[in-house]
């Protein structure tokens, strides 16, 4: 093994941390019978569907992730996605400057599917009907996300360092660089749960305003009629 793949496996396993759901028991009953309730904890509440980046290097690849197996059915690790994607990339770049889209693209290439950097501008960006990964400058650094939806003035975020953010519009603009990275290909699933992002935990339920998608609106963004066979 290199002495890269070394210190990447090193750097894996001290950044790992195990969080599970669990249950607990509510007595309920006269007797003093409990019911148990599965709960999550707010940690785990933050990243649901979501890949968690465990290293300083590897949110492009968490972000990747998180689309690959949310949106079309693939069940990978962060470690999996660095992994495939350290095949044709530097990794002396990619420990001092992280992945990037042509990364991505490359490795996305191997997995049978297409990937396609947008230009749009952010008033555009509520027409946006699939999630993609954007890549945002947070205080100079740069960081990239996955921009879920935006809606009613405000972009939901999947950040794979900190979770699920909610940002107005203008504040999501103003770190944006203008391009969104589209993964395109068989298998999505046009109803994934990156399209219906979860409110605060002090939001009251809101109406269903995510509609299913029409075929129409996915050939726009590159689809193409066998994608959806």
């Amino acid at each position: 093994m290199s002495p890269w793949l070394i210190w990447f496996s090193a750097v894996l396993m001290s950044a790992s941390v195990i969080t599970q759901a669990a249950e607990i028991g509510i007595p309920a009953l006269p007797n003093g019978t409990l019911i148990y309730k599965p709960v999550v904890s707010m940690q785990e509440r933050r990243f649901q569907n979501l890949v968690e980046q465990r290293t300083d290097f590897s949110c492009g690849a968490a972000a990747l992730g998180t689309i690959l197996n949310a949106a079309y059915g693939w069940d990978l690790e962060e470690e999996d996605v660095i992994r495939g994607m350290l095949v044709n990339a530097s990794p002396d770049l990619v420990r001092t400057q992280g992945f990037s889209m042509l990364d991505m693209k490359r490795y996305a290439e191997t997995l049978g599917l297409r990937a396609r950097g947008y230009r749009i501008s952010a008033d555009k960006l509520p027409e946006l009907r699939v999630p993609t990964v954007v890549l945002l400058d947070v205080r100079g650094y740069k960081h990239f996300v996955v921009l879920q939806r935006v809606f009613g003035g405000f972009a939901y975020v999947g950040d794979p360092a900190l979770g699920h953010k909610k940002l107005p519009l203008e504040e999501f603009a103003a770190g944006w660089n203008g391009i969104v990275f589209a993964l395109i290909g068989p298998g999505y699933d046009r109803n994934n749960v990156l399209l219906s992002p979860p409110e605060q935990l002090t939001a009251k339920h809101r109406i269903d305003s995510f509609s299913p998608l029409e075929d129409a609106e996915l050939m726009e963004f590159g689809f193409i009629q066998s994608d959806f066979f």
